[in-house]
């Protein structure tokens, strides 16, 4: 889902290895527009890729978001995250040509953390930018992403970059998986009326290996990334706080992910939903009524202006899947503007009554310090 709601609102492998220029080919889909002329994510989208993992300029919103769990040879661990947003300024209808540079389109900006997890330390860093000299933007060369250094890139595989005051990850991102399309072939429902959505596919397992920084001292690392994206013009419903999401990969060889939109009144939305991938690829989809998510444990911010549920009992009957969820570092919240957790993460259970393991990330949005934004608070 991700960072991501339209919540940064005012400001806020088929073809993989086709050759890079074809991604500037975008497909013309959707004819639903809002009165601006933003488009609507729409059932039925057709995904080509590479051309998908480009901009989608006529959508209001979009993100490239990566989450990652590394590992040195000595069993050091880390967790990694690097998201590049795009919220868009001028509309389709407004798009007539002007001759300064410093009239945009898009605001771009983007979130880098590192999780030292035997330090117990947790580094985060944004970075915003109108682009005007080039300091930004999208899908030039083999960048797909960029604000100043911190980059995505994608060549015969994609690469991430970014460093700020003494960290730093440099990755080679190698996927393991072809793209899965979330939701319903892609189109990821936020709420159960209305045209709230999303087109959304993920490459849920890519195997990584690099460098990491911190405080000047670097690590070799090894591990695996996810990487999800999404774009959008109207995701959040008025009624609707945040959600909590958990993108998951497993010792067997499967990944998962499981989301929940959680309401103002503390509901959850029945669009929430999941899917569970399989070691070949192969995927299962999981209803809101066929998975069970509960928190265990919880984290208040030094501030007490929020209270995230960062320990979480997960049931899926379907897949004979029983598991806790926790995470080897508490304070894993970036205020940086908005608000929200996102973090490492372990499970631990059984699935058919066999031993399972694996690691991820898990997202929480929404939890401040309005009462009705936090269901799960004591």
């Amino acid at each position: 889902m991700k960072g991501r709601r339209q919540w940064f609102t005012g400001l806020r492998l088929a073809g993989l290895f086709i050759s890079f220029p074809a991604i500037a080919a975008l497909t013309a889909f959707s004819q639903a527009l809002t009165p601006e002329g933003w488009k609507l994510a729409e059932p039925g989208y057709e995904f080509h890729f590479p051309q998908d993992h480009g901009p989608h300029p006529d959508y209001r919103t979009e993100w490239w978001y990566l989450t990652g769990n590394l590992q040195t040879a000595d069993g050091r661990e880390f967790g990694y995250e690097l998201t590049f947003f795009r919220y868009g300024y001028r509309s389709p209808l407004q798009r007539t040509p002007v001759k300064s540079r410093f009239v945009i389109d898009d605001v771009k900006f983007a979130h880098f953390t590192i999780t030292d997890v035997r330090a117990n330390r947790f580094h985060v860093a944004e970075r915003t930018s109108r682009g005007a000299y080039g300091d930004a933007g999208f899908l030039s060369g083999s960048r797909l992403a960029w604000i100043d250094g911190w980059e995505l890139n994608f060549g015969q595989q994609f690469e991430a970059k970014a460093e700020n005051a003494g960290c730093s990850i440099d990755l080679q991102l190698d996927p393991e998986k072809q793209p899965v399309l979330q939701g319903q072939n892609g189109y990821s429902r936020k709420a159960s009326s209305g045209d709230h959505a999303s087109e959304y596919y993920s490459i849920t397992r890519m195997r990584s290996q690099g460098s990491v920084v911190i405080d000047g001292q670097k690590f070799q690392v090894t591990g695996l990334s996810w990487f999800d994206r999404e774009w959008s013009t109207n995701q959040l419903a008025p009624n609707q706080a945040g959600w909590n999401w958990l993108g998951i990969q497993l010792d067997d060889g499967s990944d998962l992910m499981i989301y929940q939109i959680r309401s103002k009144d503390g509901t959850i939305d029945p669009s929430s939903s999941g899917k569970w991938i399989d070691r070949d690829g192969h995927t299962v989809d999981i209803g809101n009524g066929e998975f069970v998510l509960q928190p265990t444990r919880f984290w208040v911010t030094p501030d007490k202006r929020a209270t995230y549920p960062i320990g979480w009992r997960l049931k899926i009957e379907k897949l004979g899947l029983d598991a806790e969820i926790s995470t080897p570092v508490e304070d894993q919240e970036l205020n940086v503007g908005v608000r929200y957790w996102e973090g490492c993460v372990r499970i631990s259970g059984t699935r058919n009554q066999q031993p399972l393991k694996g690691k991820g990330y898990l997202e929480l949005t929404g939890f401040t310090d309005s009462p009705e934004a936090r269901p799960y608070s004591r």
